[in-house]
């Protein structure tokens, strides 16, 4: 047996759930026994992306786990990365004027 967690996270509310999984658990199966869709039901674990400590991870289906590491699940981005730099960017020159 393994432990790992299971997190996932709003702007205002985080979870992370700890469990026991055999070996060879995959990061989807991780998911699924980790019945976090039960306080956030807008999780999809067939198509959310997921990733380990931070590193996405391709196909969760068959992306074995190891003891101690963390799934993540992502929330889809709200904003581009590149849109909330230049806007950071315009704000600063914004107020250095």
């Amino acid at each position: 047996m393994m432990n790992v967690e299971v997190a996932y996270a709003l702007p205002d509310e985080q979870k992370i759930c700890a469990l026991k999984v055999e070996l060879g658990c995959t990061v989807y199966e991780a998911v699924v026994r980790s019945k976090i869709v039960e306080y956030f039901p807008q999780i999809d674990p067939d198509k959310d992306p997921m990733g380990i400590f931070g590193k996405a991870v391709r196909d969760p289906r068959t992306e074995v786990l190891r003891d101690g590491q963390r799934v993540e699940i992502y929330r889809p981005l709200t904003i581009d990365p590149k849109v909330a730099r230049a806007n950071r960017a315009a704000k600063l020159k914004a107020a250095q004027s």
